[in-house]
């Protein structure tokens, strides 16, 4: 099966810049701090909120990757859906509970709109099209209606509900996986939409950046460390985009599931990795907990991507055994050398430039 060239249009190039805000938004949570703790409740409610901003804006990307024509119709339901990523994007804060029920409003509208599309493209389309748009136009609403259920609820079974809804929807690409295969995605603008999104988010650290200068008189400390976190950024920029322009295959023909959910870990790394570059500096955290975060973080990032990247790297791209124990080595080796040792914060950074440094030239 031949599958055309898509690009992506203005219009969904501004749907991604209005999602960003969700997610930026979101990452806020991350930076609420007691007594140099950042409890396990925090770290739960900020992947509890991101995750249904990541899948209501990949549910919309995979209807345009497989559907999408920029036709009028497809432009009124995509700027429909813009409303209520605003009312779910205003409705994101620490105390969720208050504004927990414009947030359901805004998922709901935004993944009932996308339901909606595939019914219209089933009554168009013909053949394995038409059978994937029945598929996910008819399931999608199973998801929706359980996640709408808990308006009747309160306290944590509120939110248990709601998942439940929401884990259904998200495992329906992989339950149709023999469905999908038949109507492959097109991986070019799959890629493109995804490393759109990640670039907007790598942005979020440059933010973090000017928050650190603008936080303290500048100090040779402080323009050190905004420098090391700039040269980390440019690293990570360049392993990711380098990779994606030179060693992946964006011919190959795929249901698209390692992107996507690969993508989900890439995107919730680089938050974090934005965040933990602030509370660095203010060494707002106890140090085990700021050590253990950053490494955390950052070994979600570098597994994710070797994952997504292995898997649609031309054959002969691919990374060895040994290139990557070296890289999973160098990590492990510094984050051994920083729980022995209290270093500070600029070392921190450097240490991590470092390792995405090394990163970006072996897989290059």
């Amino acid at each position: 099966m031949q599958i055309t060239e898509k690009k992506v249009t203005w219009l969904e190039l501004f749907y991604d810049l209005l999602f960003v805000a969700a997610v930026s938004k979101a990452s806020h949570v991350l930076l609420h701090v007691e007594d140099g703790t950042l409890s396990l409740e925090t770290l739960g409610k900020f992947v509890l909120i991101f995750i249904p901003i990541w899948w209501a804006w990949v549910g919309q990307t995979l209807f345009v990757n497989r559907f999408g024509q920029d036709s009028v119709s497809h432009r009124v339901f995509l700027i429909i859906q813009l409303f209520f990523v605003l009312i779910m994007t205003a409705s994101l804060s620490v105390d969720f509970d208050d504004t927990y029920y414009s947030f359901l409003i805004g998922y709901i509208g935004l993944r009932a709109m996308t339901a909606v599309q595939y019914h219209y493209a089933h009554a168009k389309e013909q053949g394995h099209l038409r059978a994937t748009a029945r598929y996910f136009g008819t399931r999608f609403w199973i998801g929706l209606a359980i996640s709408a259920c808990s308006l009747f609820f309160d306290s944590w079974v509120r939110y248990a509900v709601l998942y439940a809804g929401i884990a259904l929807d998200i495992i329906l690409p992989l339950t149709g996986r023999r469905i999908l295969l038949k109507t492959p995605t097109n991986t070019h603008h799959l890629l493109e939409r995804f490393s759109l999104f990640a670039l907007i988010l790598l942005g979020e650290s440059v933010v973090s950046i000017l928050a650190v200068l603008q936080s303290s008189t500048w100090t040779p400390e402080s323009v050190t460390f905004a420098a090391l976190a700039f040269v980390l950024i440019i690293a990570m920029w360049w392993q990711y985009y380098d990779n994606l322009e030179k060693k992946v295959d964006k011919h190959v023909q795929t249901a698209g599931q390692t992107i996507i959910y690969g993508h989900l870990f890439i995107f919730l790394s680089l938050c974090t990795i934005a965040a933990t570059i602030q509370l660095l500096f203010l060494n707002k955290l106890h140090y085990e907990l700021m050590v253990n975060l950053f490494f955390g973080s950052v070994a979600l990032y570098f597994a994710s991507t070797t994952l997504v990247f292995h898997v649609y790297r031309h054959k002969q791209h691919r990374l060895g055994i040994f290139q990557l124990s070296i890289l999973a080595a160098l990590l492990a080796g510094l984050y051994i050398l920083d729980r022995v040792f209290h270093v500070s914060n600029v070392l921190m950074m450097g240490e991590m430039a470092l390792f995405f440094a090394v990163y970006a030239k072996v897989t290059t």
